[in-house]
């Protein structure tokens, strides 16, 4: 998710630099222990939806991390749109604000956050959907771990699940919370279907409430669909009519299995794309 695949601009000190140049060096606090957040926007075909939302997680996620940004989400949205233009309209883009600390032991040192973003074409996945095992990777509670910021350490633990979903044959894994509830794929928001009612786990605070996640839920509810967000077992994923995804990676996608048990492309999935598609480009 988010990996480099062509042409690549960052906003590093000023000034927009090509390619993919270094940053941090080996006594740089973020690389030694992990000050980094992010977020993860997309712009294509001329929109970036949502993108105002993305900044503004980008500046809450630094402070819960303990860093100090030096620049507002408004900025950040601006430099986006300035990098967004040096693509051709039709690219597909990444578009990935980041703060980090240079200094610190253990915390990071406020005063020394940087802030670095990047842009870069990578294509948006065609909507063929992908098949998902029950991961024995936990995501963590938020006494454990800083889970109301997108922060690159929370990220290790869904890439361990992706390596035992890929052991197995599948291409994503959903992860359970501490007591054994549904909270997410390792990648994106999970949301079911069963006869017609929408359902999706309820933010808990061991996984992020996507902005996209957000997104779709308004959009369905404003077209008459009941979308419930409520506990969800491994159970109810299996015996569901519909299965999808949704996340800013690859927006809304359908999954086509759950560990034995095979799904088709739906129609509250078919009309969550067509909404989101819809409110892109409105």
């Amino acid at each position: 998710m988010g990996g480099m695949a062509g042409q690549a601009w960052s906003w590093i000190q000023g000034e927009w630099v090509e390619g993919n140049p270094p940053i941090v060096g080996p006594l740089s606090h973020t690389l030694w222990l992990s000050s980094t957040v992010f977020d993860g926007a997309r712009a294509f075909q001329g929109v970036a939806p949502d993108l105002d939302l993305h900044c503004a997680r980008a500046i809450r996620s630094a402070q819960v991390m303990g860093l100090e940004p030096m620049v507002t989400a408004g900025e950040i949205e601006e430099l986006c749109w300035d990098g967004i233009r040096r693509f051709p309209k039709e690219a597909e883009l990444y578009v990935r604000p980041m703060f980090y600390a240079e200094d610190g032991f253990v915390s990071p040192a406020p005063e020394s956050t940087r802030f670095v973003l990047s842009i870069y074409e990578d294509p948006l996945p065609k909507p063929t959907g992908f098949a998902a095992c029950i991961s024995t990777r936990r995501r963590p509670i938020p006494s454990m771990a800083p889970t109301e910021a997108k922060a690159a350490c929370l990220y290790p633990n869904a890439g361990l699940a992706l390596v035992e979903a890929r052991k197995r044959g599948f291409q994503n894994a959903i992860m359970l919370d501490a007591i054994g509830n549904v909270a997410e794929f390792a990648t994106s928001n999970i949301f079911i279907a069963k006869n017609g009612v929408v359902r999706t786990p309820v933010p808990n605070g061991c996984f992020l409430n996507g902005i996209t996640r957000q997104r779709i839920i308004a959009l369905l509810r404003a077209d008459g669909f009941t979308v419930e967000e409520c506990t969800l077992t491994p159970h109810d994923v299996l015996e569901a009519d519909e299965v999808f995804s949704t996340g800013n990676h690859a927006k809304c996608v359908p999954v086509t299995k759950v560990e034995d048990r095979s799904f088709a492309a739906g129609p509250c999935f078919e009309r969550a794309r067509a909404l989101y598609w819809e409110y892109a480009f409105r």
